[in-house]
Order: C-alpha cells, then sequence, then structure tokens
C-alpha cells in the first residue's frame, strides 16, 4: 500500500469515526437522592432496566486485571451474579486472567448499556470460591457452557482452527452423555467491591455520577463532576 493510499484511508476512518453520534435516544434520569444505601440493589434495578430497554447482553461486562509486571489486562466476559456488595464471574484458574488474579487479586469491572445511556464501574479484592460452589454454578448453565469449560486450555497457544475444531467437538459429545462432569480447573471468582460508581449520561453532557465507597461495614455516597 502506497503513502497516499495510506493517508486516504485515515481520513476516511477520521470521518467515519467523527461522524458517529452518541445518545441518539431518549435518556432516563437520575436521582441520586433515590439511591438505596448499597449499591447492588441500584445495579439490580439498572439491569432490569437494561434488559427492558433492549440493550444487547446486558450481563456482558469488562474485567480488567493486571500481571506479575504491573502490565494491563482487560476482556470481555459473563456476570455470573451479583449481590451483597459482591459481583461474580468465571474462569479457568490457568487462563491469563486466572493467573493474573491469583497473583494479584484486585480487579475491576465495566458495564455498559448504551441504550440508556448508563455506565457501572466495580472495584474490589477478588476470590476464588470453593470448588463446590464453583461445580454447582457450571452445571446451573447451558450444556454449550459445560461443553466450552471441558475444552480447558484456555489462553494456550493454538496451532490450528482444526485442532480447536475437534477438542470442540469431543466436548459437546462428552457434555451431552456426561452432564454432570467436572472441569477441574473451572474457578468461580467473587470480587468483593469497595467502590461502585453508577454514571447516568446527559445528552448535554451532564452527566450524573455517583459513588459508593466502602467504610468498614457501611457505604458512604457522594457524586463525582463528569
Amino acid at each position: 500500500m502506497n503513502e497516499a493510499s495510506t493517508e486516504a484511508g485515515r481520513q476516511a476512518f477520521d470521518t467515519l469515526l467523527r461522524s458517529q453520534r452518541v445518545w441518539d435516544v431518549d435518556l432516563p434520569g437520575f436521582d441520586p437522592e433515590s439511591a438505596p444505601a448499597e449499591p447492588t440493589g441500584l445495579f439490580h434495578a439498572w439491569f432490569a432496566d437494561a434488559c427492558a430497554a433492549g440493550q444487547p447482553e446486558p450481563h456482558t461486562m469488562q474485567l480488567a486485571t493486571v500481571d506479575a509486571d504491573g502490565l494491563p489486562d482487560v476482556r470481555t466476559l459473563m456476570l455470573h451474579g451479583a449481590a451483597d456488595g459482591a459481583w461474580h464471574f468465571a474462569s479457568h484458574s490457568g487462563s491469563r486472567k486466572g493467573r493474573q488474579l491469583a497473583a494479584r487479586p484486585r480487579a475491576a469491572l465495566h458495564f455498559y448499556w448504551a441504550a440508556l445511556g448508563r455506565q457501572v464501574r466495580v472495584r474490589g479484592t477478588v476470590t476464588a470460591a470453593p470448588p463446590a460452589e464453583a461445580s454447582a454454578d457450571l452445571h446451573a448453565r447451558s450444556i454449550g457452557a459445560l461443553a466450552a469449560a471441558l475444552v480447558g486450555r484456555q489462553s494456550e497457544p493454538l496451532d490450528s482452527l482444526a485442532e480447536l475444531a475437534a477438542a470442540s467437538t469431543a466436548a459437546w459429545e462428552r457434555a451431552g452423555r456426561e452432564p454432570d462432569a467436572e472441569a477441574p480447573t473451572w474457578t468461580l471468582y467473587e470480587l468483593a467491591a469497595d467502590e461502585v460508581e453508577f454514571f447516568q449520561g446527559d445528552a448535554r453532557r451532564r452527566h450524573v455520577r455517583l459513588r459508593y465507597e466502602r467504610q468498614g461495614d457501611r457505604w458512604v455516597t457522594g457524586l463525582l463532576w463528569p
């Protein structure tokens, strides 16, 4: 590709990027004075609102971790639960995220529900649940989830897509035959939040940001400038 075509491609990208608009929908209001005393109650309400608004995959979130050298990583995965100031997700203990959490058990979560212009940010300490809880969580999910867990080897180098297809086919067949099959490295994680922020977007950029901070056995709330 010559320099002229490269520059034309950059200009086309910039034009396309700057033509995008944010929140071309009617956004809900948010009165922080009406927020509950602890954050998971508000999270449950906002999650229900996102589902009702038709937000695609409202149960997906971004998980940010750091490795042993302090280098950051982020990826999208599914929420498995939220209660009592804690959020739950799962992965293989030998995956990149699993190794990072074992070395540095602090993490952050991010939810973005564009249909409502809302974000939720969560930060805290991560612990692994007992194996029995991880097993119960896995077997409460779909056969596809079990098959994926049985494939294992998450984050390991892959020689070819054919190798993946063969392993996946075998895992699906086993999941069908053995719905109670165990995936030994499958781990349920709990992030106990010490900070949770709720962000309500506003078309005039007067965004409302409410932060919960854990102080001992209680939560303290405060507003943040947008």
